[in-house]
């Protein structure tokens, strides 16, 4: 098959966020359009509007289709879908309207990948409390990819240099994240990230699976999962050629990812995985009160179709203001691009 950048729709997300911005600052990156031919999906106006509040020198292409698109520095091709008047947009604010139109606009961006009129999805965030003001009752993006492309096995990886995480619970309440710590499903999220891993070109990935319970519960001292639900699954995985150890004290596991021991993690719940995550991938800029560096990607596993995204939230805060930062932008869609040529590698 002949090797070419693919085409890939890079959503807006929430409206009323700082989506937008941080998609149309991507595009100025030279590093983009050396690994892909991007188009923006979303509402045109909006991301006029977000050029001209941070004074980017970019031009909008409207279209109405993939094969109008110019794929040019300089001009942001747009997918425009017209689901909302930008006078009805209230920067910031948590609303309904703009849950609507961001739920929607990822569908669009699911439907134009099935059709195959684009290689892959890079998405920008959404405010789930919006999406859920809308009607629309999804826990967030993995959730609605799984149900639009009928996924049953999925799982959310995150990646930043050398730190890949991928979680056997995400967007649940930790009682019901403690229930869900069961030997196949641990099994299936160790296959989920070891498969990832050799995606994105590494070769016999070595995976670390984290422990429940405070020292991994130490010999059953503050917990039965390990010995009863953990243990089992790495011992089946192992049986199974996964090159895999656990289970690993939380705190351990992660300082020795980071530093090249492990090519892959897996977290038993969110926040076991998310907290060193963002540690590393985002930095905070004591003396202006805000974020100068925010990097990592979620991408999504199980899916017939590439999902990569920024891992930062939609920050209403500075909504409008010209300041977010688009390397998280860049890296996922450097993350999709990469995703799309090993698979035309291996075909």
């Amino acid at each position: 098959m002949e090797n070419r950048k693919p085409v890939l729709g890079i959503t807006m997300g929430d409206p009323a966020s700082i989506g937008p911005e941080v998609a149309v600052k991507a595009l100025l990156d030279s590093k983009v359009y050396e690994v892909c031919n991007p188009v923006l999906v979303g509402e045109a106006d909006v991301f006029e509007q977000a050029i001209a509040f941070c004074g980017l020198d970019l031009k909008i292409n409207r279209i109405s289709k993939i094969a109008d698109a110019k794929f040019e520095k300089g001009i942001a091709d747009v997918f425009d879908l017209n689901y909302m008047n930008i006078a009805d947009l209230k920067m910031g604010e948590i609303t309904a309207e703009a849950g609507d139109v961001a739920f929607r606009t990822v569908v669009k961006n699911i439907e134009l990948a099935l059709a195959g009129e684009i290689d892959g999805t890079v998405t920008g965030p959404i405010n789930k409390e919006s999406i859920q003001k809308a009607g629309h009752v999804f826990a967030g993006h993995t959730e609605i990819y799984a149900h639009y492309t009928d996924t049953k096995k999925y799982g959310m990886l995150l990646v930043e240099e050398n730190l890949r995480v991928i979680h056997v619970s995400t967007h649940v309440s930790l009682r019901q994240a403690c229930d869900l710590v069961k030997k196949d499903r641990i099994l299936d999220t160790i296959s989920l990230i070891d498969d990832a891993c050799k995606k994105l070109g590494v070769i016999n990935p070595k995976i670390g699976v984290a422990g429940l319970n405070p020292h991994a519960s130490d010999g059953g001292l503050f917990g039965w999962e390990e010995e009863q639900e953990i243990l089992p699954a790495v011992q089946e995985a192992l049986k199974r050629g996964f090159n895999v150890e656990g289970p690993i004290p939380a705190d351990t596991l992660f300082p020795k990812a980071i530093g090249g021991v492990y090519d892959g993690c897996v977290a038993m719940y969110h926040d076991q995985g998310h907290i060193p995550f963002k540690t590393v991938g985002f930095n905070w800029d004591q003396s202006k009160g805000q974020m100068k560096s925010v990097r990592g990607v979620n991408i999504t596993l199980g899916l017939p179709i590439i999902r990569t995204s920024v891992d930062h939230g939609t920050a209403m805060e500075i909504a409008g203001r010209g300041i977010a930062s688009p390397d998280a932008m860049v890296l996922a869609i450097e993350y999709a691009a990469k995703l799309h040529k090993n698979k035309q590698d291996n075909q």
